[in-house]
C-alpha cells in the first residue's frame, strides 16, 4: 500500500508545516534515524540559545548606546532565539516523545509560534538590509529619518510575523491518528486534497522565494553605489595628484569652497564610509548563511508536496530527514558572525584570542577638528551612523590652508585658480 507523499506519512514532526494524514495506517517509526534528529536538534537549539543570548545581554546593557545598526542586530538576535526557543525546542521535545504530548491549546500554540519565529527572522533580515540599502543609497533620506521612523522599521517584521502565522492555529488541532485508535497527535487537517500543495507553496513563497529576491535586488542596488562611489574617489585621487583645485576667498560658504574644483558629489553626503561597508558586508554575509541554510529545507518541503514518488519516513532517508531539520541552523550562525565582525560582542576570552578586528557596527567616525568647527553647527542634529559621509577630505583642507596662508603673504585679495603646470613640448 502506497503511504503517499511526506507530508501525508510522517507522524514525526519534521517541521512546523508538517501535515500528516489520519488515514496512515503507519504507527512505528525508525528509532536510529529518530536518534540522529534529537543529536542534531539539540546541538541546534544549544549554539542559536547560547550565542545569541550573548549578543542580547551585550547589547542590551543600559549603559550602552545603541546606533541604528545595533537596533536591527539585537531584534534579529531576539529573532533568532525566538527560533531556538518556540521551534527547534518543541521539535526536539516532540521528537523525544514521539507523540505530542499536551491539550489542543498547547498544539495550536507551537505551531503558531513556530512559524511566527520564521517569519519574523525572515523579515527582520529583510528590514535589516532595507536599512541598509537606505543608508548607502539614499544617504539624505537616512538622515532625516527620525528614530520613529527606524522603530517602525523593526516593529513590521513582528506584525507581519504575528498575522500571516494565523493560519496555523485553524488548520493543526489535537486528533486521533487513527479513528478508533485513541492516539493522539498535533496534525494539520486539510479538507480538499489540494490543501497541502497551497500551503506549503504560499509558505515558501512568503518566506523564503520573495525575500530572498527583494534581498537580491536590495545588494545588487548596493554593490552598484558602492562601486560608483568607489570609482568617484579614485578620480578625485588623481585630480588631487596632479593639483587641480579652485579656491574662492570671496565665497559666503567659506571653507566649503575649496570642493569646487572635484568632482561632484566627492565630498558630499553621498560619500560611503569604510564602517558602512563594513556593516553591508556583515549583512550580506547573514543574508548567504539564511540562503544556504533555509534552501534545502523549502526544496524538501516543496518536494514532498508536488512529488509522489518523494521520500517518506519508511524509506529512512537520512539526507531527506536532515535537510528537513537544518534549516533553522542559520539561527546558530548569525551570532557568530556578529561577534566575527564585531569584537565588542564577542565573550572576553574570545576577544584577547581574536585580537583586534574592525568595528562596523558603532560607526563612530566623526570629521577632522578643523573641519568640525565649520560644520558643526549643521551637524549636530545627525545620527552618529552618518556623521562621517560629512567630513571634508583631510588632504584638500591641508591644500586649502596652505594655499590660504600664500595668498595673504602675497597680499592677493581675489580668486585663486591653481592648474597643473604645462609641459613644455
Amino acid at each position: 500500500m502506497d503511504s503517499g507523499p511526506a507530508w501525508a506519512a510522517n507522524p514525526t514532526p519534521l517541521g512546523p508545516f508538517s501535515a500528516p494524514n489520519a488515514t496512515t495506517p503507519w504507527l512505528g517509526r525508525d528509532e536510529e534515524l529518530a536518534k540522529v534528529e534529537i543529536g542534531v536538534l539539540g546541538t541546534v537549539l544549544v549554539l542559536a540559545t547560547g550565542g545569541n543570548l550573548t549578543v542580547l545581554l551585550t547589547l542590551g546593557q543600559p549603559s550602552r548606546k545603541r546606533s541604528r545598526m545595533h537596533l536591527f542586530v539585537l531584534h534579529l538576535a531576539l529573532t533568532d532565539l525566538g527560533v531556538a526557543l518556540f521551534q527547534v525546542l518543541p521539535q526536539l521535545l516532540w521528537d523525544i516523545t514521539y507523540r505530542f504530548q499536551g491539550p489542543d491549546l498547547l498544539c495550536r500554540a507551537v505551531k503558531y509560534l513556530q512559524v511566527l519565529s520564521m517569519f519574523a527572522s525572515t523579515y527582520m533580515l529583510l528590514a535589516m538590509t532595507l536599512d541598509r540599502y537606505l543608508a548607502v543609497c539614499r544617504p539624505l533620506r537616512s538622515l532625516q529619518q527620525p528614530s520613529q521612523s527606524t522603530y517602525r522599521l523593526i516593529a513590521a517584521p513582528w506584525l507581519l510575523a504575528a498575522i500571516l502565522s494565523l493560519p496555523q492555529v485553524f488548520i493543526f488541532s489535537l486528533r486521533e491518528v487513527i479513528q478508533g485508535t485513541g492516539v493522539l497527535d498535533c496534525w494539520a487537517d486539510f479538507r480538499v486534497p489540494w490543501g497541502p500543495r497551497v500551503y506549503i507553496t504560499w509558505t515558501t513563497l512568503a518566506i523564503f522565494v520573495l525575500p530572498v529576491a527583494m534581498l537580491t535586488a536590495c545588494y545588487s542596488l548596493i554593490y552598484h553605489k558602492i562601486c560608483k562611489n568607489l570609482k568617484v574617489k579614485t578620480q578625485a585621487r588623481k585630480v588631487e595628484g596632479k593639483g587641480w583645485r579652485t579656491w574662492d576667498r570671496t565665497s559666503p560658504s567659506g571653507p566649503a569652497a575649496p570642493m569646487r574644483g572635484l568632482p561632484p558629489r566627492v565630498s558630499s553626503i553621498s560619500t560611503i564610509s569604510r564602517a558602512k561597508i563594513q556593516t553591508v558586508k556583515m549583512t550580506f554575509v547573514i543574508v548567504l548563511a539564511y540562503i544556504a541554510c533555509w534552501a534545502p529545507f523549502f526544496s524538501v518541503q516543496m518536494w514532498s508536496v508536488w512529488d509522489k514518488s518523494a521520500p517518506d519516513e519508511d524509506s529512512t532517508d537520512v539526507a531527506f530527514t536532515l535537510s528537513m531539520l537544518l534549516g533553522s541552523l542559520s539561527s546558530c550562525c548569525n551570532p557568530w558572525v556578529y561577534m566575527g565582525f564585531n569584537s565588542h560582542l564577542r565573550p572576553r576570552p574570545l576577544r584577547h584570542l581574536a585580537g583586534r578586528v574592525p568595528q562596523p557596527l558603532s560607526s563612530n567616525t566623526y570629521a577632522s577638528p578643523s573641519s568640525s568647527r565649520v560644520l558643526a553647527p549643521h551637524l549636530t542634529r545627525f545620527s552618529r551612523d552618518n556623521l562621517d559621509t560629512c567630513s571634508l577630505s583631510l588632504s584638500s583642507w591641508r591644500m586649502y590652508l596652505s594655499r590660504k596662508g600664500k595668498e595673504q603673504e602675497q597680499g592677493e585679495g581675489q580668486n585663486v585658480e591653481l592648474l597643473p603646470e604645462k609641459r613644455s613640448a
